[in-house]
C-alpha cells in the first residue's frame, strides 16, 4: 500500500505541476489545464487516503504533515473549482486573478509534499 501511496502522491506532483506551469506559460487557462488540476487532485486525494490508512494502522501521525496536507487538499479543491468557474465565465479579469492564485496554491502544496519527502528520509 505504501508503494501505491507514493506513486499517487508523485503523480499528483507531476499532473498538478504540468497544469499550473502550463497555465502560467500560456498566459491563459485552457481546458487541458483544468483537466491536469483535476487529475492532480484525484491522485493527491488517493495518495493521501492511502497514507492516512497506513499511519492509522501503524498508530503514527505527524500532525504538521497531516494539517498542511489537509489544507493543501482543500486549496487544490478550491483551485480546481475556481478554474472551472473561470473557464465557464471566460472573463479576462478573472483569468488574471486566477493566475496569481494558481501559483500560490502550487507553492503551498509543495510544503506537505516536502515534509513527506523529508519524513521518508528519517
Amino acid at each position: 500500500m505504501l508503494v501505491a501511496a507514493i506513486i499517487f502522491i508523485n503523480l499528483a506532483l507531476v499532473f498538478y505541476t504540468i497544469g499550473v506551469w502550463g497555465e502560467k506559460r500560456s498566459g491563459t487557462l485552457k481546458n487541458s489545464h483544468l483537466i491536469y488540476f483535476l487529475i492532480g487532485l484525484i491522485c493527491d486525494t488517493t495518495g493521501t487516503m492511502l497514507m492516512s490508512s497506513i499511519a492509522a494502522a501503524e498508530g503514527t501521525n505527524n500532525y504538521v504533515h497531516a494539517i498542511t496536507g489537509e489544507i493543501a487538499l482543500i486549496l487544490m479543491l478550491i483551485h480546481a473549482a475556481w478554474a472551472g468557474l473561470v473557464k465557464w465565465k471566460g472573463n479576462a479579469k478573472s483569468q488574471a486573478n486566477f493566475h496569481k492564485f494558481s501559483l500560490i496554491v502550487w507553492i503551498l502544496w509543495l510544503i506537505p509534499y516536502g515534509i513527506g519527502v523529508a519524513m521518508s528520509m528519517l
